[in-house]
């Protein structure tokens, strides 16, 4: 007779292949990560894999689907921006999100190329972020932290979404060796966020703007 955990391994290792295959994933981007390579850092059969994963792509929409659920959540958190603290907060969170799934950004255009499912994916993350940002500018103009007609919002929320989709390439190309290693995160999620709220300062009132900058300042001096 079967012991009450043994239904439990399967699902656990379907987890653990889709853990090593985000981190290899991310390491060495996803174009450069067959699933034979997966099978091995892994120590199992490439049968066991398949088992799981039967081809490659499921293993990306996999992930996806964990990044676009844990997104939507973070989205949310928009509607409670109403000062520059908050905002760069959430940016954080946004880039952090966006860091733990870096292969997604870094290899973008070339999964988009390749997988239907995920090109239609990705409008919804696009709109559902650029809702989240317009929401975000809402609540700085209701906490009176924007002191700009909101008439020019979408122009400047479409903006932010850009910085916030083409940030990590933009950094890969700027430094392809160590822009997306570990030890450089902290430095490349901060410069992130600082671009995206950067786009806000003609916007901003002179207070807003002055916390802006210390903020800043900080996470470059951590």
């Amino acid at each position: 007779m079967a012991s009450p955990s043994s239904p439990k391994k399967p699902r656990r290792t379907a987890e653990r292949i889709l853990e090593v295959t985000l981190d290899l994933f991310n390491r060495f981007g996803e174009p450069n990560v067959s699933t034979t390579l997966i099978s091995a850092e892994m120590g199992i059969s490439p049968g066991n894999l398949y088992y799981h994963y039967p081809a490659k792509d499921e293993l990306i929409n996999a992930l996806f689907d964990r990044y676009e659920k844990a997104l939507n959540e973070l989205l949310h958190a928009a509607d409670d921006v109403r000062h520059v603290e908050d905002a760069w907060l959430f940016f954080h969170m946004l880039f952090e999100l966006i860091w733990d799934y870096r292969f997604l950004y870094r290899d973008l255009n070339d999964l988009l190329s390749k997988n239907r499912r995920l090109e239609t994916h990705f409008q919804f993350v696009l709109k559902h972020k650029t809702q989240a940002v317009e929401a975000l500018l809402r609540g700085l103009s209701r906490g009176r932290a924007l002191r700009a007609d909101m008439s020019t919002s979408p122009a400047v929320a479409q903006a932010m979404v850009v910085v916030l989709t083409y940030w990590l390439s933009y950094e890969y190309v700027r430094e392809p060796r160590k822009a997306l290693e570990a030890e450089h995160a902290a430095t490349t999620l901060a410069r992130g966020a600082w671009h995206a709220l950067s786009l806000l300062e003609p916007y901003l009132e002179p207070a807003q703007r002055d916390h802006l900058h210390r903020l800043a300042a900080d996470y470059r001096q951590a």
